[in-house]
């Protein structure tokens, strides 16, 4: 019942080589983006402005993830002799999530002042598909026999080959190990289901369905980060990446916390006032009164409001 790994990683078309890894985290954006679109239409969006908010963000997601893993693993990039263009080998593995975060938020919020959809409601569409993007990158580990977990008896060990450089030295041939990749694609499907429900029952507007993202994802990754065996960097005897996890368990903690308090209500538009996008042939109403609800004291579990329309199109 073991876990064989992969024995390709890539293949060719003609003269160019495509990587499993690559088709992995392209359909985990793709998924990502479909999912984001449809729950910000939903909500008033203008079908297709995702479109124009993840051209910024991809991009810097990526740049960031790569930019992360290769300052938190130095020992793998800097070195006598090493190859330096290896740095921007990402097709070959080492992007970090949590610069991909970091990035992709900065990212993210240009293209969110240049189309006028307010962060934080872009943010909250993405939560779930966030996840769902992270489960799929995470088959691109598997296709690259990387990042697993300590050894295991269990009957769904993964199969490691001896001659593989992440091999624990000492450690006998055939020895499994813990598929860190197949628990944290598990966790992160768990966390999809867990946002809904939640969206559901309360009002998870103003970055709130992202908080939770953000804590349920930091939980998670600070436990499959702590029995991993590849080299990392330790800081006070705590891999970084775990630093990082409680850094994002923290941060998702004071979004909910100040955005509750600061946002009681419902948001009338995923639109700041003055750039919101009206659906052909509706009716103008005014969108002026933002705050009307909050001061009125809306409930927080009310649904008709949350698809609330928007006005006229200022999208560029």
């Amino acid at each position: 019942m073991s876990i064989p790994s992969p024995e390709w990683s890539f293949f060719d078309l003609g003269p160019l080589r495509i990587h499993a890894y690559a088709l992995c985290i392209l359909a985990g954006i793709i998924l990502a983006t479909a999912i984001t679109s449809r729950r910000l239409t939903k909500r008033g969006g203008e079908p297709g402005v995702v479109l124009d908010i993840i051209l910024w963000a991809v991009p810097l997601g990526i740049v960031g993830a790569r930019v992360y893993h290769v300052l938190t693993h130095p020992g793998d990039y800097f070195y006598d002799g090493a190859n330096p263009w290896e740095v921007f080998a990402i097709w070959n593995g080492g992007n970090a999530i949590f610069g991909s975060l970091i990035g992709g938020a900065v990212g993210a919020w240009i293209g969110c002042r240049l189309s006028g959809v307010r962060f934080w409601s872009f943010a909250d569409a993405l939560a779930p598909a966030m996840l769902i993007a992270q489960a799929t990158g995470r088959l691109g580990n598997w296709f690259n026999h990387e990042l697993f977990g300590l050894p295991t008896t269990l009957p769904w060990g993964l199969e490691i080959d001896a001659t593989n450089p992440a091999y624990p030295v000492g450690l006998p041939v055939g020895t499994l190990f813990h598929p860190t990749f197949l628990y944290e694609m598990i966790w992160n499907v768990i966390g999809v289901i867990v946002i809904i429900l939640i969206e559901r029952r309360i009002n998870l507007r103003w970055g709130k369905a992202f908080a939770i993202y953000l804590i349920w994802y930091g939980v998670g990754r600070s436990f499959f980060e702590a029995i991993r065996v590849d080299p990392s960097e330790y800081l006070f005897g705590i891999r970084t990446n775990i630093w990082a996890a409680y850094a994002a368990i923290l941060l998702g903690i004071i979004i909910f916390l100040v955005q509750r308090r600061a946002h009681p209500g419902l948001e009338l538009s995923v639109y700041v006032p003055g750039r919101e996008w009206k659906a052909p042939h509706a009716e103008v109403e005014s969108q002026d009164n933002d705050s009307d609800l909050e001061d009125h004291g809306a409930e927080a579990d009310g649904t008709d409001a949350l698809n609330a329309p928007t006005a006229t199109s200022t999208r560029g």
